[in-house]
């Protein structure tokens, strides 16, 4: 079976790439409400159609989870896991490669800041 074959699993940034990028400061008030970029919400739900698994991403502290996750909520975002606490330094993917082809089994893609995933192809 080709890897490409298989159902992906998306690693994918909040703030910024899915919805508007705000301050944390800002972020971290109770009332606070993502802006949800143009084609975030049916991007979502082509790759949750496809079977992909989503694993959302954020710079945001783990002491913001309840919050984030209404916000998501609220939103109408749709994910697998939510990992928190990443940063805001660099991030890289590191993963073997098929040994029976040497199939590359990680990719990266990058989007302008508040751009959005709209034009994101998987």
């Amino acid at each position: 079976m080709n890897v490409h074959d298989r159902p992906a699993t998306i690693f994918c940034d909040i703030d910024g790439t899915l919805v508007e990028h705000a301050h944390p400061n800002e972020a971290a008030k109770p009332r606070f409400k993502m802006k949800v970029l143009n084609g975030t919400i049916e991007k979502l739900l082509e790759w949750e159609r496809k079977g992909y698994r989503l694993i959302l991403t954020t710079g945001r502290k783990e002491s913001m989870r309840r919050q984030t996750v209404r916000q998501l909520e609220r939103a109408g975002i749709v994910y697998d896991i939510l990992i928190m606490g990443f940063g805001s330094g660099p991030r890289y993917v590191i993963n073997d490669k098929r040994p029976e082809n040497g199939q590359s089994t990680a990719f990266a893609v990058n989007v302008d800041r508040n751009e959005g995933i709209n034009g994101v192809k998987i």
